[in-house]
């Protein structure tokens, strides 16, 4: 998967680096709103810890899947290749429970133990097919993807399931990103957009209950299908 992300990151800085001097000289300008529908298909390691965070088998988490704001900003760099740099409103995004019905007497299995918030902007280069006088064009991207997690809050399900109140810790994230899509121009400055993107996130959690640390690593993978609409100047 690090090979994978690193020719994401060279493909999407070759390109880039390529096609300024186009988008310099005859650059349009499109600013894109709608929804994000992100399905995470998430996987993690056993939660595990030593001596007194001590786990059992088998007790591991999954991610829920949510709905946000997309927003994004498009840079034509010429007739066949846009620049994409796309975001949302940080939406909230539950933690539940996944293995043993209860730890001792706590409920665990199907409980939101925690929830966080997550900033992730992706930026992508992407090569849009048909002739640019059609008003109906596909396209396919690829780059890469940042995310950063804060509001990081067990729940009181997941302090009674770790013993007490805990912390939680989640470490940042880049990752190659890509997307399949099309637009259609309904006149010359209004176009609606539709899309599926798949992204590599991957953190570190780290949770802290008064000195017991218990630790995983969670690969989310996002896939996220956009509607939008979109205005150029």
């Amino acid at each position: 998967m690090k090979t994978i992300t690193g020719i994401a990151l060279l493909a999407a800085s070759t390109l880039m680096a390529g096609l300024v001097g186009t988008a310099q000289a005859q650059g349009d300008n499109t600013i894109r709103a709608g929804v994000y529908l992100v399905h995470y298909d998430a996987n993690a390691a056993d939660i595990s810890g030593t001596g007194a965070g001590a786990v059992p088998p088998g007790v591991n988490m999954s991610v829920n899947d949510v709905n946000t704001l997309y927003l994004a900003y498009v840079r034509r760099l010429s007739a066949d290749f846009d620049l994409e740099v796309a975001a949302g409103i940080p939406p909230k995004t539950n933690t539940t429970g996944k293995g043993p019905s209860t730890l001792g007497s706590v409920p665990y299995s199907g409980q939101v133990v925690s929830t966080s918030r997550w900033f992730a902007p992706t930026f992508l280069v992407n090569y849009k097919f048909f002739d640019e006088s059609s008003a109906f064009r596909p396209y396919a991207g690829i780059g890469f993807n940042y995310t950063h997690f804060f509001d990081n809050t067990v729940t009181p399900a997941g302090n009674a399931a770790f013993g007490g109140p805990t912390t939680l810790a989640l470490t940042n994230s880049v990752g190659g990103a890509a997307t399949i899509g099309a637009s259609y121009r309904l006149q010359d400055r209004w176009s609606l957009y539709g899309s599926y993107s798949k992204t590599r996130v991957k953190s570190d959690m780290t949770a802290n209950t008064s000195g017991v640390i218990r630790k995983t690593t969670i690969d989310f993978w996002p896939s996220a299908f956009v509607i939008s609409a979109g205005y150029s100047f």
